[in-house]
């Protein structure tokens, strides 16, 4: 099989499309927003319930939508505007929040309620990551997805980076109120920049290269019925063809091995990276005893080394970067192991900006990989399935780490955790072997 290819990145020419400035300026607020509410919400739970199992259930009630939410979703984000997607999911989890940042001000912030705020947010999620990694391919040029992808990661872990030490930081002060506040603000503000990302309806299947993107005879019974006197039977052919896209879809990953086994490492790298949170405030909290402070410096330093990964990423070679691909996914399982037994703030910050290049290099690499190989009319569908895995593992794994933290100690955590990554290792060497 061919080599993907990967073209020299021009910042210039990226940040020139008018469109991904507005794109990467709503995925740095949406995500800043974002990640003070997983700490935040992380961190009161902890010092409310003294459980790291209710912790990891925030993470399970977080992640469990997108076991059924990608399933309608990928063919909703392959038929509709993902612009006006994009802006609808960030509006209904402004409100949401907004709303329980209200409960909190007025003094009756219960635990239900931040579960109930998190299962929104999640179902939200379920759906808007696939749709912007989609819109990708929309407002950059296909030579630059390699350079682009390393631009939205960077945006995504700066905005984190401040985020969770923000939240460190600012958390005894603002309160829980004031972190879900922000949150909620910037979910608006990240509607705006994609409501001016571009004028006008786009429908991904508009001026399609690809004449079998989907099932004409579905489509054509669909629109027919749509225009008839029974609406009963229009949902029906509607749901025919929406379920022809679902079935198209999966044919499509079936039929492309070096997709699958980038979406495996992918999904096992994202689960380990979202379930570690339940380790992590632990960690602050029994082994650092360093407070929320110490929870913020933990997080900056990912940030700090996420940034510096997705930066080399860009800037090598493809074959190069399925080499370091493997090697990241080993720093992760390694470094996993040691993570629990060092107690010094210090060496533990540069350890977490260790994991966060090792994320960062091995998510560009997997999405502009991607990119290169999924048709723009299959990209929804693919992102969905990858989400699809990506939640059952971390369900899985945040229940597991929650429970053997608590009942077996901090290190038996972190051991379940570098198997996975273990496991994750062994899916990119299968990747490297596909896609060189």
């Amino acid at each position: 099989m061919a080599t993907a290819t990967a073209p020299r990145v021009d910042w210039t020419l990226i940040f020139a499309q008018r469109g991904f400035r507005y794109f990467f300026a709503a995925m740095f607020v949406s995500l800043f927003g974002s990640g003070m509410n997983f700490a935040g919400v992380s961190w009161y739970i902890l010092a409310a319930t003294h459980s790291t199992v209710k912790v990891s259930l925030q993470v399970i009630v977080v992640t469990l939508p997108g076991l059924i939410v990608p399933f309608l979703g990928g063919v909703l984000i392959d038929r509709f505007d993902r612009r006006y997607l994009g802006i609808a999911l960030d509006i209904a989890r402004g409100i949401a929040v907004l709303g329980t940042a209200a409960i909190a001000y007025w003094g009756h912030l219960q635990i239900w309620h931040l579960y109930a705020m998190t299962l929104i947010t999640g179902m939200g999620f379920a759906m808007y990551w696939a749709t912007v990694n989609a819109l990708v391919q929309e407002v950059i040029p296909p030579s630059q997805f390699t350079g682009a992808n390393a631009v939205v990661l960077i945006g995504v872990q700066t905005g984190m980076l401040l985020a969770g030490s923000m939240v460190g930081f600012a958390y005894n002060a603002a309160g829980i109120a004031g972190i879900l506040a922000i949150d909620g603000a910037t979910y608006f503000v990240s509607a705006i920049c994609l409501h001016k990302l571009r004028r006008g309806y786009v429908s991904p299947r508009q001026r399609s290269r690809y004449p079998h993107e989907y099932s004409e005879a579905t489509e054509a019974t669909a629109e027919a019925l749509e225009t008839g006197a029974f609406p009963q039977v229009a949902e029906a052919g509607l749901t025919l063809a929406m379920y022809s896209d679902m079935k198209e879809g999966f044919a499509y990953l079936k039929a492309e091995p070096r997709v699958r086994a980038l979406g495996l490492t992918h999904a096992t790298m994202m689960a380990g990276v979202v379930s570690a949170n339940v380790l992590i405030v632990a960690l602050a909290s029994q082994v650092l005893h360093a407070g929320a402070r110490g929870l913020g410096f933990l997080e900056a330093g990912w940030g700090a080394g996420a940034i510096v990964g997705g930066l080399l990423a860009s800037q090598l070679s493809a074959r190069l970067r399925m080499t370091l691909y493997v090697l990241a996914m080993a720093g992760l399982a390694t470094g996993h192991m040691v993570m629990p037994f060092v107690t010094v703030l210090f060496f533990s910050v540069l350890l977490q900006a260790t994991f966060g290049f090792c994320r960062a290099l091995g998510g560009v690499v997997a999405q502009s990989t991607v990119m290169h190989i999924v048709p723009r009319h299959f990209m929804g569908r693919t992102q969905s399935a990858f989400a699809i895995a990506t939640t059952i593992l971390q369900v899985l794994m945040s229940f597991g780490l929650g429970w053997l933290t608590q009942n077996a100690g901090i290190v038996a955590g972190f051991s379940l955790l570098a198997l996975l990554y273990a496991g994750a290792t062994g899916a990119a060497i299968r990747a490297r072997q596909l896609v060189s």
